[in-house]
């Protein structure tokens, strides 16, 4: 996608409507999958939907990959115990996933593993099916932190909100 076509996209795409995607029913229920799923293993899993990046930023060659890194950053993702934190990033404007792992976990998940993630959710976001692929990139993260990461029923401190959050 040209600058021009990431700049119409960022102004006027009607998938930034945030809230009418992601209500907070749908919020509440994306937080309870994520604290659910963090039983089963050691990771933190962190989801981040941002409806669309400033003019400028695009302008100035801000990607959505390189915007999910900032967030994984901010949100503190890469600071947990065992660095097996995930971030599941949505930029609505753009139709685009981005999946950030922390070094720990980036180590033993090969890159189609996340990139069929993506794919998945994808698919479901452009049936309009936003509560179904939120869910499903949840479960499948968790299940890929399971088998690599997995908690063996020990009680863990939960390091990081389960709740999504809205950029």
């Amino acid at each position: 996608m040209s600058t021009s076509q990431r700049l119409v996209a960022n102004l006027f795409d009607g998938w930034f409507q945030l809230h009418r995607r992601f209500p907070s029913e749908l919020l509440d229920d994306m937080t309870a999958a994520i604290a659910d799923g963090e039983h089963t293993h050691l990771g933190e899993v962190r989801f981040a939907i941002e409806s669309r990046l400033a003019p400028l930023a695009v302008w100035s060659g801000l990607d959505a990959q390189t915007r999910a890194r900032q967030v994984f950053g901010q949100l503190g993702v890469w600071d947990t115990e065992h660095n097996c934190g995930v971030l599941l990033y949505l930029l609505m404007a753009e139709h685009r996933i981005e999946i950030v792992a922390d070094r720990g976990i980036a180590r033993r998940v090969k890159p189609e593993e996340w990139a069929s993630i993506c794919k998945g959710m994808q698919e479901c976001f452009a049936a309009g099916q936003w509560r179904a692929g939120a869910l499903h990139g949840i479960t499948e993260v968790h299940t890929l932190l399971t088998k690599h990461f997995p908690s063996h029923g020990k009680a863990r401190p939960d390091e990081l909100p389960d709740r999504p959050v809205l950029l």
